[in-house]
């Protein structure tokens, strides 16, 4: 007897979930920093860090949803 396991998600699905995951970490990256306490810095309301940093992680959120949605047609 053959011990068939098989996952809910495919292939395509778990690369999809990585490049969203991808995605998130890029996002991150962008809203990180170097603050001081010691002095103000513009620096840290720069558009990077409060609009497109942001917005790129919500964009990575939103595909995980997706690839963790979609499912590949059949071979019939």
């Amino acid at each position: 007897m053959e011990n068939d396991k098989k996952f809910m998600l495919g292939k395509i699905n778990m690369i999809l979930i990585a490049i969203g995951f991808v995605i998130i970490v890029i996002g991150f990256i962008l809203m990180s920093g170097s603050a001081t306490i010691k002095e103000f810095n513009p620096d840290v309301f720069s558009f990077r860090r409060i609009t497109v940093g942001p917005m790129v992680s919500l964009f990575g959120f939103i595909s995980i949803i997706f690839a963790l949605l979609y499912k590949p047609k059949s071979k019939e």
